[in-house]
């Protein structure tokens, strides 16, 4: 005699998987399956669903898929993500509650050829030529393949969207689910906004028509969605960290435009000490402002045009203390002079290394991305001249300068927790601040670059030990 296999809602499905992983159901994940089930008792199949990042979308997502086969074993479903290795993980967990799941023994196969990382077969009793899941890059070749259910999880991504070509690339490249889905399949988009333009957007016509299930963490009275996991502490702490910009888009779901941030010079704390370097039990230490500096550097983008013309050659220097503080202490613009017996190169490098050693700076990035190519060994040899205990790094720069800059800025200044020094502020900076678009390419922007790439750069901390051989390093162990 067959046994018939148990069955369940999709509600209670993810409440005995839960309950077997020791884990309580939130109010919030209750809340997503009982939209999920009510749509497809409804016969919907345009979907999307957002919700605030953290809050479990991904893990009820591959419950709905175990669901799905656990319903039908005999349906074929797609996972699409911006990155084949973020499609897999979802795969994999699919498969992990399969394995598991008490409702969902009857589908496990009984050989593991058709049992991978990526795709996986069930037991059933259709031949199709398509496995019962299977994971795909936006990147990869779907070609030919034919599915009932297609999840879009996270397509849109900052890599993909930061541009408008990116953006239509990215549209046209989702517009062929159209042709892999069969006829009354669904398609299931879930994510967050990463731009202005976001796919996600309402009202947006490639989503039109389509049902949505949007979570902000904060709703309309700002109370938190899971107070459990996401308390107002917390909140106010990961809202510092990540700034205005990016908790609007990924935690409030509001696709604002970064035009809406501006760059304000009066959020700056000023300052007008100078670092005091001291050494005690043969430790060397660096003080600024009565706090004891444990990371810093400087950032050098370099350029050989005139100085009144094209990119300025900027050093940007500063220091962190162990609070998060980011102390922006010098921005110097570079130049040299045709009527010097050195050339270019070699005239600005010795400037870079007199600063680095003034500054008692342990560590200089060089931008390589062009001019810079041939200035790390050059730079090295000055700095050896100098006699400045400094290292110098290479750095290619891969992401936007807007969004460097965004994600440099946007949260040290929203905290209160970008100090500048004095000198500073008598230089472009302010201005460019000031001036400062996403959108226009036109306004000068070198020292933001140079700065924003110094507070992104990983801190170098100190080695228990004094660096040698002419200075010791003043960074805390």
């Amino acid at each position: 005699m067959t046994t018939e296999p148990l069955r369940a809602d999709l509600p209670e499905f993810a409440w005995i998987w839960n309950h077997l992983q020791n884990h309580r159901t939130p109010r919030l994940h209750r809340r997503i399956a009982r939209w999920l089930q009510q749509r497809v008792d409804g016969q919907d199949h345009r979907l999307v669903l957002m919700a605030f990042r953290g809050c479990g979308k991904s893990t009820l997502v591959g419950l709905f898929c175990a669901w799905w086969l656990h319903r039908d074993p005999t349906a074929r479903i797609l996972v699409l993500a911006a990155e084949s290795s973020l499609a897999a993980r979802m795969v994999r967990h699919t498969r992990r509650i399969i394995e598991r799941h008490p409702f969902c023994a009857h589908l496990i196969p009984d050989g593991a050829d058709a049992w991978a990382a990526d795709r996986f077969t069930v037991r059933r009793d259709a031949a199709w030529r398509d496995p019962s899941m299977l994971a795909q890059g936006l990147a990869g070749n779907t070609t030919g393949a034919r599915a009932d259910l297609i999840i879009c999880d996270d397509v849109e991504v900052a890599a993909n969207c930061d541009t408008a070509v990116k953006r239509a690339e990215l549209r046209e490249r989702l517009a062929e689910t159209e042709f892999i889905l069969t006829p009354g399949g669904t398609i299931l988009y879930v994510g967050t906004p990463h731009t202005e333009d976001s796919l996600y957007r309402a009202g947006d016509g490639f989503l039109s028509g389509y049902h949505r299930l949007e979570i902000p963490l904060l709703d309309a009275e700002g109370r938190s969605a899971w107070p459990e996991r996401f308390p107002e502490a917390a909140i106010a702490d990961l809202k510092a960290r990540v700034g205005p910009l990016h908790f609007a888009r990924q935690m409030l779901l509001e696709p604002i435009a970064a035009e809406a941030l501006r760059l304000d010079p009066a959020s700056l704390i000023r300052y007008a000490e100078e670092p005091e370097f001291r050494e005690a039990n043969g430790r060397a230490q660096l003080w600024l402002l009565g706090r004891r500096m444990v990371s810093g550097g400087g950032f050098w983008d370099p350029a050989f045009g005139r100085p009144d013309a094209g990119d300025g050659s900027v050093l940007a220097a500063g220091y962190a203390d162990a609070d998060g503080n980011h102390h922006l202490h010098r921005i110097a613009w570079i130049t040299q002079h045709a009527s010097h017996p050195d050339d270019a190169a070699t005239q600005q490098c010795r400037q870079v290394a007199t600063l680095a050693r003034e500054l008692h700076l342990p560590v200089i990035r060089i931008e390589t991305n062009g001019l810079g190519r041939f200035l790390p060994g050059l730079l090295r040899r000055e700095i050896a001249r100098a006699g400045a205990a400094c290292a110098v790094l290479e750095h290619a720069s891969r992401r936007a300068k807007a969004d460097r800059i965004l994600a440099a800025f946007d949260p040290l200044l929203a905290a209160r927790k970008l100090h500048a020094h004095e000198s500073t502020l008598r230089t472009a900076f302010p201005q460019e601040m000031r001036d400062w678009r996403p959108d226009n390419p036109h306004a000068r922007d070198d020292g933001l670059d140079a700065t924003a790439s110094l507070i992104l750069a990983e801190p170098t901390r100190l080695p228990v030990t004094p660096p040698a051989p002419r200075a010791a390093g003043w960074r805390g162990g």
